[in-house]
């Protein structure tokens, strides 16, 4: 089973034991909390992925960092997490709690990467499709800009992602000219 899968499935169950104990903003400031650390911390990312390290010297790392940090609920979901050898997959749980914990509230995150800052127009124009797309009507939009798309946009909603930038485009006439269908070939 990916680890995909696999987060999704630890996300809801943290999810839904955190709703049903009353506890479900404390959890989500501590998936926070988790989040930013590995996104500040590579070698705790590498750790967590490191099949050579024992779940439980893993587990002992966590404690040591996030003990008296996050509720009793989150310090035994890393400890079920561990006993279940499933830690590598505590990266994604994070970003897919956040997910949940957002479709749940009715609110929809999208990503979009522009090539300069987006203009007002396109903005509203990308918040309309988010919109359409996910039927929920609270849509917030986290922008970045990389100029190696020379024009155009990516965006990401959930797993979905619609890539209109020009590098995309440019990348694909290579490839099409790679697949030169009129070239003849003489035995």
């Amino acid at each position: 089973m990916s680890e995909q899968r696999v987060a999704s499935r630890y996300a809801k169950s943290l999810l839904d034991l955190a709703e049903e104990r009353g506890t479900l903003e404390q959890v989500k400031l501590d998936m926070d909390l988790f989040r930013k650390a590995l996104e500040q911390n590579r070698d705790l990312r590498l750790l967590l992925r490191n099949p050579i390290v024992k779940s439980d010297k893993k587990l002992a790392i966590l404690r040591a960092i996030f003990g008296g940090k996050v509720s009793e609920i989150t310090e035994k979901f890393f400890s079920i997490v561990t006993q279940h050898k499933r830690e590598s997959a505590l990266e994604w749980v994070a970003t897919e709690f956040q997910s949940q914990y957002d479709a749940l509230r009715g609110m929809q995150v999208a990503q979009v990467t522009t090539a300069a800052p987006l203009a007002p127009e396109l903005r509203e124009q990308l918040n309309t499709i988010v919109r359409q797309q996910s039927g929920l009507q609270n849509v917030t939009l986290q922008e970045s800009v990389d100029e190696s798309l020379i024009g155009g946009f990516i965006l990401r909603v959930g797993d979905r992602q619609l890539d209109e930038s020009v590098r995309n485009s440019l990348r694909k006439l290579r490839n099409s000219f790679k697949e030169n269908p009129y070239q003849h070939h003489i035995n």
